[in-house]
């Protein structure tokens, strides 16, 4: 089979046109379709969807109740009585996995899932303290030293309860987490504030979810108070913490936000902080935060983001070293970390109408993000490395389990990633088949994705009904990764059609009926990292459409050690049943010798076993 070299950064395909232009931001908006409107029906994510309503989120809440103390710590803060177990921030992992308990209930309706979820509800606020407070730490070990430590998670555990609380709200109309959560957080603004104390989260989540308060109490308090939290950086308020110095480039601390032009510390922390700039940049029309959210975009994608989209390459600060530092088997990538990366970059093409965003989402939703799940849904990834020796593996759960309950709310949400409306157009930016019914304008509007991606590159969009006939622009984004298309409507090739920032642009008079169908070209890509990647000097990696390939043991006993890469190399694909059904690559090495590539996301599914993404590369003689 035919395939192609491309000589890529470290951080994607983004070789020209990838920098932000400071100062251009007509503040574009585009509203994301709501996963509530969008129910998917394909054969890659719909069963993974189905597998995370009855394994996943079984797993989260029998570790939460049964296997682990946190359920008990509301209990016992409740009683005001009985230790605390586990770590300071435990908290945030019920409130993570109630989320995705909100999300599923949205299209999955369950009502002892539900009933689960108000058992839980119930606790937390017999936990909250007269004042609003609520943290089961503090609770349980003093409340008199609470808001003295600023690394002690408190806002963080706020946030994601907030998010929750949001969540719930939305999804089931009940309000009592929310009216939780509100009074948490106007003790945290009586406490807090221009006038009052000074305060830097050593763990940013707080400033997002404000955001998300703002939007659905229309209070504006919520979001001004998330703007000061933000402004409070790099003004040395940063505090002592117990453990040692406070270090403010690890806790994003070092300069104020807008003047930011690298990234630096802690990786899941800095991916919440630019997802709270970009909330308030776009609910203030502040464009001094997109100026340098522009700027630290550029810094992650070109000069410190792996090729699957994972970023954080230390251990010892668990986040960013120096640029170009991408070890493959000492590789962080935290699976909170990717699916943060999903969060900033969908917020960042809200802004832009920019496809660059949505190739970097892709890339860490399919290889980063997907691969800290295993296949039954069942065990998970803290770290995911590009290479592995054998000793790297999947676990029921962790001490520190942000990763897990992460997974359990980014999957159900997905559906968000797929479509957006602005004035103008609607937004295909996602290909995974489903049926949608959303508003665009005054207009609406049913449409049906069939695809068979990211293995077919074969795309079916279908105007189902539609209440009266629509003029806005349909923009089909055009991956990076795809170097050749076809596009026909209702039958009829569409051989001129504008490109706008990577969006095919179809301008006309649509009807119910009308079909659009896109075809992108997937041939395997051989890819070389930027030479300034001394790691990987030598070396390629291979993908196909949207899916990062290793090569693991089990599939390679004889070969695995003893492999490299030609011009010569053959390649061929073909669907098999393993792994959960995939699109395996077999490489032609030689006339006796060949390898087979699974998608990356898929090992560490069998028995133990080495892993690499990257191989030796030879030039022919």
């Amino acid at each position: 089979m035919k395939h192609s070299f491309l000589f890529i950064i470290p951080a994607g395909l983004f070789l020209a046109g990838c920098a932000g232009k400071e100062g251009e931001q007509p503040f574009k908006m585009i509203d994301a379709v709501d996963f509530s409107h969008v129910k998917i029906t394909d054969n890659f994510w719909a069963p993974r969807l189905a597998n995370h309503a009855t394994t996943t989120l079984a797993v989260c809440i029998d570790q939460i109740e049964n296997q682990t103390g946190r359920i008990r710590n509301f209990e016992n803060a409740a009683k005001g009585e009985g230790e605390h177990s586990g770590i300071f921030f435990d908290d945030s992992d019920v409130y993570k996995a109630l989320e995705g308990i909100a999300y599923t209930l949205k299209n999955n309706p369950n009502p002892e899932l539900e009933k689960k979820a108000d058992e839980w509800i119930d606790k937390f606020a017999a936990a909250q303290q007269p004042d609003g407070y609520i943290n089961t730490f503090y609770t349980l070990t003093g409340l008199d030293k609470r808001w003295q430590n600023m690394d002690k998670h408190e806002m963080y555990c706020a946030g994601h309860m907030i998010e929750a609380g949001v969540a719930y709200y939305q999804a089931t109309g009940k309000r009592k987490l929310l009216d939780v959560t509100i009074r948490m957080a106007n003790h945290m603004m009586d406490t807090f504030g221009p006038g009052k104390r000074h305060w830097v989260p050593g763990h940013e989540e707080i400033e997002l979810a404000l955001a998300k308060l703002y939007q659905v109490t229309n209070e504006e308090r919520y979001l001004d108070f998330a703007n000061w939290l933000l402004d409070e950086r790099g003004r040395g308020y940063g505090s002592k913490g117990e453990e040692g110095e406070w270090n403010p480039s690890y806790y994003q601390d070092d300069m104020p936000v807008r003047d930011m032009t690298d990234i630096a510390g802690h990786a899941v922390r800095a991916m919440y902080l630019y997802c709270g700039m970009a909330d308030v940049a776009a609910l203030k029309k502040d464009s001094g935060y997109i100026d340098a959210l522009n700027r630290l975009w550029d810094d992650v994608v070109l000069r410190n983001m792996y090729v699957t989209g994972g970023i954080g390459s230390s251990k010892h600060n668990e986040g960013f070293t120096v640029d170009y530092d991408l070890p493959n088997a000492e590789a962080y990538c935290e699976t909170c970390a990717s699916v943060g990366m999903v969060y900033w970059n969908s917020r960042m093409n809200r802004f832009s109408g920019d496809s660059k965003y949505i190739d970097v989402l892709e890339r860490s939703m399919y290889n980063g993000a997907l691969a800290g799940i295993s296949l039954d849904g069942d065990r998970f990834f803290y770290v995911n490395p590009l290479a592995s020796e054998g000793e790297h593996h999947r676990q029921e759960w962790y001490g520190c389990a942000c990763c897990p309950s992460q997974v359990s709310r980014f999957l159900p949400s997905i559906g968000n990633y797929i479509y957006g409306t602005s004035a103008d157009a609607i937004w295909v930016h996602l290909y995974i088949g489903n049926t949608a019914e959303f508003t665009v304008g005054s207009h609406r509007i049913t449409l049906r994705q069939e695809t068979g991606y990211p293995w077919d590159g074969a795309i079916k969009l279908h105007i189902v009904s539609l209440s009266s006939p629509l003029q806005e622009d349909i923009r089909l984004r055009i991956p990076a990764w795809c170097k050749s298309y076809a596009l026909e409507v209702n039958g009829e090739s569409q051989a001129s059609v504008p490109v706008e920032k990577g969006y095919a642009v179809l301008n006309r008079t649509w009807k119910a009926g009308d079909q659009i169908s896109l075809t992108f070209d997937m041939p395997v890509e051989v890819v070389a990292a930027d030479p300034r990647v001394s790691e990987n000097a030598g070396k390629r990696a291979v993908q196909r459409g949207p899916i990062v390939y290793c090569v693991e043991e089990v599939d390679n006993k004889e070969n695995f050690e003893d492999v490299t890469l030609s011009p010569d190399t053959k390649f061929q694909t073909g669907f098999v049943d393993m792994l959960h059904g995939i699109v395996a690559i077999k490489a032609s090495l030689s006339e006796d010798k060949d390898i087979v590539y699974i998608p990356y996301y898929g090992w560490d599914n069998r028995e133990a076993g080495k892993m690499k993404v990257w191989l030796d590369y030879k030039e022919s003689n």
